[in-house]
């Protein structure tokens, strides 16, 4: 090995070069600098960017101490290797501490290597050989608690726990990566359930660098969509794996959806900021999926007990019913056969008092029947006698005017040839045949001349006439 400070003398006297290094040399003169300078391993502390696993087993990254503020560059960076022997060593110590952190980018750790400068590439950088896993963890919580306070002086930590949640979520909205095991494990417990579900799912990235824009959107984009309820979901991992739900834009989307938020992230020992601002928090995936068939089931239970209620209440009813029927049937028979005795006696009596009522008017009746009786005799006898002497008198009238004791007395009816009784001159002519009838038989005549008397001495019937006028002028 070259000597630093040897090297150094021979190569520059009174500021002028007196010999040239190789580039060889130079690097040589350079890693032995940095390694007397810096013999022993450091602690550095940064954040991971560009992580790279190579196929033999060797891990490379940049170590950088991020600027202020979102979008900065990097204050200073540091190249990284850890070897694969180095890497065994730094798995062992993380499975100790219960594997709670995953070397990823965005990730802040704490870790120990040796400065080394790489000749080939001229490039400083660390060998990590050790880690720290209470610094990572530390970085998280406190990160954690800061936020949980900030959300908490806003008034905002327990706005979606508010959120009223239907006692029958058929309707879910699943924010999830789909086909991951969580996914898998959700849609197993819906599909088993064997009840209406329709879970309307949102695809997302759940880890990695700048995960949490993904996860938020999707949280947001599903809570536009109308579900009972939004679960949140992430299978298991390390502590750097689920800090995405750490993460402030996740935790106010939570806080700002407008339905009740189920988390289900990662095993039964994790706890996150989404977890803290959900309305319900489930230990894991499947647990989630649980919490909203149980609620469903729970609802249907309660509906059958209720069922049962009402049926044995029903029966109850029925029974009190029927009892109060007997009783009322008993007093209706006792009140029915009372009352049919008061009307027995009362018809009795009714029937008594018509019967003798019926008798006085049937003798009545009979006295007055009689009386009508011998009154119509009466009137019938006197109205016979008047009609006898009306036909009498009517006969006599009759008799008196019957034409043939007219004949039998002189007279004569004269008639023409059509059989009509002529009773004047006017409408006879000479020539027109006549009969005359006589109380011994008829005469036929044809008249020879008809005179019209116009001042007779007197008035004659007119058969009188009619004799007087057919004799007086000679009627054969």
């Amino acid at each position: 090995m070259i000597d630093a400070s040897l090297s150094l003398e021979r190569s520059t006297v009174g500021g002028m070069n007196q010999g040239t290094f190789s580039v060889a040399e130079l690097c040589a003169v350079i890693r032995t600098v940095i390694e007397q300078t810096m013999p022993d391993d450091v602690w550095v502390e940064g954040e991971i960017s560009g992580i790279h696993r190579a196929r033999n087993g060797h891990v490379y990254f940049d170590l950088v101490e991020p600027g202020e503020g979102p979008g900065a560059a990097p204050v200073a960076t540091m190249p990284v290797v850890l070897f694969r022997e180095s890497r065994d060593r730094v798995n062992r110590l993380l499975k100790r501490h219960g594997d709670p952190i995953r070397m990823s980018d965005g990730v802040s750790v704490r870790i120990q290597g040796r400065v080394d400068y790489y000749p080939p590439s001229a490039r400083v950088q660390l060998r990590m050989s050790s880690i720290d896993p209470t610094h990572t963890l530390g970085k998280l919580a406190a990160g954690k608690d800061a936020l949980l306070a900030e959300l908490s002086a806003e008034g905002v930590l327990g706005a979606n726990a508010a959120q009223f949640l239907a006692p029958v979520p058929l309707r879910v909205g699943l924010v999830t990566s789909i086909g991951s095991a969580a996914h898998a494990d959700i849609s197993t417990v819906f599909e088993r359930a064997g009840m209406a579900f329709t879970v309307v799912e949102v695809d997302t990235p759940v880890q990695g660098p700048g995960a949490e824009v993904p996860v938020a959107a999707a949280i947001r984009a599903a809570a536009q969509v109308d579900v009972d309820v939004l679960l949140v979901a992430r299978g298991g991992g390390s502590k750097t794996d689920l800090a995405v739900f750490d993460h402030e834009i996740v935790a106010r989307a939570i806080t700002s959806a407008g339905v009740p938020v189920v988390t289900g992230i990662g095993h039964e020992i994790d706890r996150s900021v989404a977890d803290e601002v959900a309305h319900t928090a489930a230990a894991t995936p499947t647990a989630a999926a649980q919490f909203v068939v149980g609620r469903v089931q729970r609802w249907l239970a309660r509906l059958g007990d209720h069922e049962m209620s009402l049926v044995a209440a029903g029966r109850r009813a029925v029974q009190r019913a029927d009892q109060r029927v007997e009783t009322l049937r008993g007093g209706v028979a006792v009140l029915t056969a009372n009352a049919l005795d008061r009307s027995d006696r009362l018809l009795a009596a009714r029937c008594s008092r018509l019967t003798r009522t019926a008798r006085s008017s049937q003798r009545r009746a009979v006295g007055q029947i009689g009386q009508a009786v011998a009154r119509l005799e009466v009137a019938q006898r006197h109205g016979l006698s008047t009609a006898v002497r009306r036909v009498d008198a009517v006969a006599a009238q009759v008799r008196a005017l019957d034409p043939a004791l007219a004949l039998a007395r002189g007279w004569s009816i004269t008639r023409d040839s059509d059989g009509r009784v002529v009773r004047s001159t006017a409408g006879l002519e000479a020539g027109d045949a006549i009969t005359t009838q006589l109380a011994d038989g008829d005469l036929t005549s044809t008249i020879t001349s008809a005179t019209l008397h116009t001042n007779p001495k007197r008035t004659l019937g007119s058969n009188e006439a009619q004799k007087q006028d057919a004799t007086s002028e000679g009627v054969t």
